[in-house]
């Protein structure tokens, strides 16, 4: 469907055309009329599908022409990076209208905070922010939300993962009752209808394509040891100046340290990236990977959804995940909208059987290739070898999450 059929203003259809889009993507299609119609709604699609687009352009379509300056929109994230990268495409977006926006989250200084204050107080349109950070300025007494229109949730699974369920409710509680609520979210467990359930009025439910990767990524896997997994990433990378940007997600942070101290001086420019990076060295090792001045990223799964990096060629699941639906938000990263791409993931002995529930989440097997002569024999398949419980520092599953990513 053209973005033309979905009857948005001849504004933001020229924004639109300005970034490069022309048709809508399935989530778009579906959602947009909804939201158009002051329905609230629920929706879960696959990372990598624009849900961002989905939600942000029926909203501007709808402020464009409201001189008011208010605070009318609240968009409720799970991690920094996310936010900035929606306020990004918000001010793509808005480009051609008088919609301002701002991206509140933690890790800032000083003049932050200010500018943060500022906005909350004099009412620009559009609120993205981190709950952490949101509640420290709503406990300050400041904040003016009622005006608000909108209130949308966004990776909502992923903020419950985290351990924000509080904090979402009571964020709630300052919002005006009468509003529009959108809920976006990559998965639907129990937890997220019963949020649902709380937080909106007869919504109306889209779903699309819950819990499979992309049809574009190309997935295979290895069967290694773990001191097979090094050399076999620097086998598959080096000498190949065809694979210009290269993803590689690894379940610690002091395993991002190990593998890019283990992967350098091999003529690629590698970086990590994790939570106890400084925002803005945060920020810069993003740039440098978008404008492919790094070539080979390794981070932890702070960055397995919500990063828009366009033409990654690979993406490499050093560990498998602990949770399966990680996975398909991993492997998301590459094959994002229409383009293709590889997703390999290394299996060691001890992670084959949750790499069988991956498989049965996504409803097939994934290809084993054989590992490259020179590296010797890695473990045999064999996933009824009963996975050992992780002690050691790093394990990210349960209610750990939210302090240790």
């Amino acid at each position: 469907m053209k973005f033309q059929e979905l009857k948005l203003s001849d504004t933001l259809l020229e924004a639109i055309s300005f970034m490069g889009y022309e048709e809508a993507t399935p989530i778009q299609e579906k959602a947009i009329p909804a939201i158009m119609e002051h329905k609230d709604l629920i929706a879960s699609a696959q990372t990598g599908t624009g849900k961002t687009a989905a939600f942000i352009l029926p909203v501007l379509n709808e402020l464009a022409n409201d001189n008011r300056h208010e605070t009318k929109v609240l968009v409720i994230v799970p991690t920094r990076e996310l936010a900035l990268q929606i306020d990004q495409q918000i001010q793509g977006f808005s480009y051609f209208t008088p919609v301002e926006s701002i991206a509140i989250y933690g890790g800032g200084s000083g003049s932050e905070w200010d500018q943060q204050k500022r906005a909350l107080t004099s009412g620009t349109e559009i609120i993205v922010a981190t709950p952490g950070k949101l509640i420290s300025h709503l406990n300050m007494g400041y904040v003016k939300f009622e005006h608000l229109r909108y209130l949308i949730l966004d990776e909502a699974d992923r903020m419950l993962d985290m351990g924000f369920y509080e904090d979402i409710q009571k964020i709630i509680t300052y919002l005006p009752k009468e509003r529009q609520t959108l809920m976006f979210s990559a998965t639907m467990p129990p937890k997220i209808k019963q949020l649902a359930a709380k937080t909106l009025k007869n919504p109306v439910e889209i779903s699309i394509g819950l819990s499979k990767p992309a049809e574009g990524v190309l997935q295979a896997a290895y069967l290694t040891y773990e001191n097979q997994k090094t050399p076999l990433i620097n086998d598959l990378i080096t000498g190949k100046p065809e694979v210009k940007s290269v993803l590689i997600f690894s379940s610690t942070k002091k395993k991002v340290s190990d593998i890019v101290h283990g992967l350098r001086g091999h003529g690629s420019e590698i970086r990590g990236i994790s939570s106890d990076l400084e925002q803005s060295k945060r920020e810069e090792v993003l740039r440098d990977f978008r404008s492919k001045r790094t070539r080979v990223l390794v981070a932890t799964d702070v960055l397995s959804r919500g990063i828009d990096i366009k033409d990654i060629d690979i993406v490499i699941n050093y560990d498998v995940p602990g949770d399966a639906e990680d996975y398909v938000h991993r492997v998301g990263r590459t094959a994002r909208a229409a383009s293709s791409g590889l997703a390999i993931t290394l299996i060691n002995e001890r992670d084959m059987m949750s790499f069988r529930q991956i498989e049965e989440l996504i409803g097939y097997e994934v290809m084993k290739l054989p590992l490259p002569a020179g590296l010797g024999e890695g473990p045999k398949w064999n996933p009824r070898v009963i996975r050992r419980p992780y002690r050691g520092k790093g394990n990210f599953r349960g209610s750990d999450r939210r302090k240790k990513r």
